[in-house]
């Protein structure tokens, strides 16, 4: 499946935010990419061009192309509630995000590559399929014969799942709980979701 593999430095410069993970290359340049510098004018931007780049931030953050995201859009506005929350709370149900969140994988792409080589389980099933959506009480777990995998025990040494309170994660078995959908105050991600909404609407 198609995914970007371009240069992530440029992207988090481009939206200020260290959307990737900590960033050496952001802290030296805070300003945006390009050939002139931070000496460069830059030009007011117009409400469309503000909407576009929270769009296009939030979906570098997930890793999710513009159909995909577009779909989940969709379902969320066809859904009851908020649908800028929703769009974020079903990102967040994502298997390959879930993944992520545990610490299984330090960073989204390594979940997704997890995913794909059939090292997840769901409820004891394996599933290679990084958009499945999770549901409260579904359990995320490193399969058996994968739980020696290098990679997974050094990310989960680090990790700090607990900060998640819609996940429950267990380091010694290597399994978690979907526990519930997140709310929107419990997702750390700096995305104005409004502008997104007010994109789509037009």
């Amino acid at each position: 499946m198609a995914r970007y593999r371009g240069p992530k430095s440029k992207i988090a410069r481009r939206f200020s935010d260290p959307i990737f993970g900590p960033d050496k290359a952001l802290d030296r340049k805070g300003y945006p990419p390009g050939m002139h510098g931070p000496n460069k004018r830059r030009m007011k931007q117009s409400e469309y061009a503000i909407q576009l780049a929270e769009k296009q931030k939030a979906k570098y953050t997930y890793g999710i192309l513009e159909r995909q995201f577009a779909n989940i859009f969709h379902r969320a506005s066809s859904s009851k509630g908020i649908t800028g929350e929703l769009l974020l709370m079903f990102c967040e149900a994502r298997l390959d995000n879930t993944v992520f969140r545990m610490g299984i994988s330090n960073t989204r792409r390594g979940a997704r590559q997890l995913v794909n080589h059939r090292h997840i389980t769901v409820n004891g099933d394996v599933v290679n399929i990084p958009s499945y959506t999770l549901r409260p009480g579904d359990v995320v777990a490193v399969r058996e014969r994968s739980k020696s995998l290098e990679v997974v025990r050094a990310s989960v040494s680090t990790s700090n799942a607990s900060k998640y309170p819609w996940l429950d994660f267990n380091k010694e078995t290597l399994s978690g709980t979907f526990v519930q959908n997140p709310n929107r105050e419990d997702i750390p991600e700096n995305i104005k979701e409004q502008l997104i909404v007010e994109l789509y609407s037009k």
